[in-house]
C-alpha cells in the first residue's frame, strides 16, 4: 500500500491508540459537553461505534485513516447519547457523521478526511499535533 492509499483495508491492524469517551464522562449542558469532549484530546472523532467496532462504513474509513497516520486521537459514539448527536450537528452546522475535530476545530467528515488523507494534507495539519 502507498503512503496516501486509503487505509481502509487495514481496519484490524492497531497502529494507533485510541480512548473511548462515554455519555457519563462528560456532564453540563449540550454545547458545555460538546466543548468538554473537543478538550479531552487534540484529535477528536464523533462517530458511530467506537475505534473497535466502528456501526457505519464511513465511520470505519475515518478510523482507518487516523489509525494508519499513527496519531493517538479519542472517539465520542454518538450512537450512545442522542443529545450529543443533535446538538453536535447545531454546534458545528455539520449535519453529517463522522466528524474529525483537531485542536477544537472541525475539519470535516469522512469525505473531507479522505481527500485531505489522499492529498497528504491531513498528514500535514496532524504534524502540528
Amino acid at each position: 500500500m502507498s503512503e496516501n492509499e486509503n487505509p481502509f483495508k487495514i481496519l484490524n491492524q492497531d497502529i494507533s491508540s485510541t480512548k473511548e469517551l462515554s455519555p457519563n464522562d462528560v456532564q453540563g449542558n449540550i454545547t458545555e459537553r460538546i466543548e468538554e469532549i473537543l478538550k479531552s484530546d487534540n484529535i477528536v472523532l464523533f462517530m458511530k461505534g467506537n475505534s473497535e467496532f466502528p456501526q457505519c462504513g464511513f465511520s470505519a474509513n475515518t478510523v482507518a485513516i487516523l489509525k494508519h497516520i499513527g496519531k493517538s486521537f479519542t472517539t465520542f459514539d454518538i450512537l450512545q447519547d442522542m443529545d450529543i448527536r443533535q446538538g453536535l450537528k447545531e454546534y458545528s452546522n455539520w449535519p453529517t457523521f463522522p466528524q474529525l475535530y483537531i485542536k477544537g476545530k472541525l475539519v470535516g467528515g469522512n469525505d473531507i478526511i479522505t481527500e485531505m488523507f489522499e492529498s497528504g494534507d491531513l498528514q500535514e495539519v496532524l504534524k502540528e499535533v
